[in-house]
C-alpha cells in the first residue's frame, strides 16, 4: 500500500514548513486570546478613524492625556512593570505627583553630550574588554549590551562607579522585565525585589544623591528609581542597540564606510525607523477631540497610537533599510517619532540617548566585524545572535552563518510556542490580578 508513505511525506513536509507558518499563526492566535480575556478595546491611530495625517494632532491633544486609569490594557502593562507600577513615569497620571517625578528625571538626564558619549564608550568599553581577542565571540546583542546600560544609568544616579555585584542585580532585574514582556519567561518578583531592596537601602543610609519631594516615601523612590531608570532606561537602550548592531551585521559592507559621526546617525535614525523601540502606546483622553474630518473622539476613550503602522507612512513609508535615505530625507518631514511626541509624554533620555547609542556603536565597530542571519523583527525574541570578530581574524563563513539562520528558524518555533503558552498564562493572571483597576478603585474611597 502508498498510502503510509504519502503519509510520511505529507507529516515531513509539514514539519519542514513549521518554521515559514507556526510563529505567526502563533502571534495571531495570542491576539485572539488577548481578545478574549480583555475584550476589543482602544481606537488604532492611524486608523479607520484617525488617519496618519492626523497623527501628530490627536497625540499633541492636550485632552489625550490620560495613562493608565480606564484602561484595561494598563492591568497588563502594570503587571509586567511589578513592582511599584503606579510610580512609573509614563503609567503616572497627570497631575503634581507626575510633574514632580519627571522634573527629577529631567534633572538626572541633563547630561552634557560629551559626558554622554565618555560614560557610554568608557562602559562599552569595559564590557568589550571581556571578550576574546584572538577569536570568533558569539553573542546574543541584547545580552551583551545590557550591562553596558546597567553601568551608565547607575553612574549617572549614583554618581560613582557601577560595582560588578549591582550591575548584576541590575541586568537581572531587567532581563527580566523584557523577558516577560516578549512573553518568554514568566515574572520572578524575587528578583526584581532584591533590587528594590539595594535602591531602598541607599535612600535610607543618604547614599542616593536623587531623590523625589518630601511628599514620597522612600519605597515610592525606590520604586521610581528602579522602573525609570533600571527598568526602562536599561531595557530600552540594550534593546536599541542590539536593533542597531543587528542591522549593521545583516549589511556587512555599511561597516566599513561608518567613519564618521553623522554616518553612524543615520544608521542608528534608519535602524529606529524600520524596528521602532516602541510599538503601541495608549492614552486615555480626558475630554472630546474633535478632528477636522468632523469625527469626534469622545472622552474616556482609549487612543492606541502606533509608532511602526505611523512610521510605515509618509515620505519613508517601506521596510527597506537604507540610512543614506536621510542624506536628503529631512526627519522632520518623515512620519519619523523614535522618542515620541514632544508634546505628550516623549522620551526624557531623547536627548542623550542618540549620542549614547553612537558611542557604544562606534566602540564595537573599532573593535569588531559583526556579522548574523538571524531573523530580524522589531519584538527580537532571540535577543539577537550576531558573531563578533576581532581584527585579523576570518570571519564565520558562508557555512556557519547558513547553520546560525538554520538553527534561529527552528529555534522560532519553540520560542513561539514558549509565547503562547506563558503570554496567555500572564494576560489571564493580570486581568485576574488587576493590579491597576485595583489601584484606582482604592484611590478613590
Amino acid at each position: 500500500m502508498i498510502v503510509v508513505p504519502v503519509l510520511v511525506v505529507v507529516v515531513l513536509g509539514t514539519a519542514w514548513t513549521l518554521p515559514r507558518w507556526l510563529p505567526p499563526t502563533v502571534v495571531r492566535l495570542r491576539e485572539w486570546i488577548f481578545t478574549r480575556v480583555n475584550g476589543t478595546e482602544g481606537i488604532p491611530v492611524p486608523g479607520p478613524l484617525v488617519g496618519a495625517e492626523h497623527f501628530d494632532l490627536v497625540y499633541s491633544h492636550p485632552a489625550a492625556n490620560g495613562r493608565s486609569r480606564g484602561a484595561g490594557l494598563s492591568d497588563l502593562f502594570w503587571y509586567w512593570l511589578a513592582p511599584g507600577p503606579q510610580m512609573h513615569q509614563e503609567h503616572l497620571e497627570p497631575g503634581d505627583r507626575y510633574q514632580a517625578v519627571a522634573r527629577t528625571t529631567r534633572q538626572v538626564l541633563a547630561v552634557k553630550h560629551q559626558r554622554s558619549d565618555e560614560l557610554a564608550t568608557a562602559a562599552t568599553r569595559r564590557v568589550l574588554d571581556r571578550l576574546p581577542t584572538g577569536r570568533i565571540s558569539h553573542v546574543r546583542l541584547r545580552d551583551l549590551m545590557m550591562p553596558v546600560w546597567a553601568e551608565v544609568y547607575h553612574e549617572l544616579v549614583f554618581a560613582e562607579a557601577c560595582p560588578p555585584e549591582t550591575r548584576e542585580l541590575i541586568v537581572t532585574n531587567a532581563n527580566d522585565v523584557v523577558t516577560a514582556l516578549k512573553g518568554a519567561g514568566l515574572r520572578h518578583l524575587d528578583r526584581r525585589d532584591r533590587l528594590t531592596r539595594y535602591l531602598l537601602a541607599r535612600l535610607e543610609t543618604g547614599t542616593c544623591p536623587v531623590t523625589l519631594p518630601p511628599e514620597f516615601t522612600q519605597l515610592e523612590t525606590a520604586w521610581y528609581l528602579q522602573g525609570a531608570f533600571f527598568n526602562t532606561a536599561v531595557v530600552q537602550m540594550s534593546e536599541a542597540m542590539a536593533h542597531v548592531l543587528l542591522a549593521l551585521a545583516e549589511h556587512p559592507g555599511l561597516q566599513r564606510g561608518l567613519d564618521d559621526d553623522d554616518a553612524l546617525d543615520r544608521v542608528i535614525d534608519e535602524t529606529l525607523r524600520v524596528h521602532p523601540l516602541f510599538g503601541v502606546a495608549h492614552r486615555i483622553t480626558s475630554a472630546p477631540i474633535d478632528l477636522p474630518t468632523g469625527v469626534e473622539l469622545p472622552a474616556g476613550s482609549v487612543l492606541l497610537f502606533n509608532y511602526l503602522a505611523f512610521q510605515r507612512t509618509g515620505p519613508a513609508a517601506d521596510d527597506r533599510f537604507a540610512p543614506d535615505r536621510w542624506l536628503t530625507l529631512k526627519r522632520k518631514d518623515a512620519h519619523f517619532i523614535p522618542y515620541g511626541v514632544t508634546a505628550n509624554r516623549a522620551c526624557p533620555a531623547r536627548g542623550v540617548a542618540p549620542v549614547m547609542l553612537r558611542a557604544a556603536t562606534r566602540e564595537v565597530l573599532r573593535r569588531f566585524a559583526l556579522a548574523s542571519s538571524v531573523s530580524h523583527t522589531r519584538s527580537l525574541p532571540s535577543r539577537g545572535p550576531a558573531y563578533l570578530t576581532p581584527a585579523g581574524v576570518a570571519g564565520p563563513g558562508r557555512l556557519r552563518l547558513s547553520a546560525m539562520h538554520l538553527r534561529d528558524r527552528w529555534a522560532d518555533v519553540g520560542r513561539s510556542l514558549r509565547q503562547l503558552v506563558l503570554g496567555s498564562w500572564m494576560v489571564i493572571d493580570a486581568r485576574r490580578q488587576r493590579l491597576c483597576a485595583t489601584y484606582f478603585e482604592e484611590a478613590v474611597r
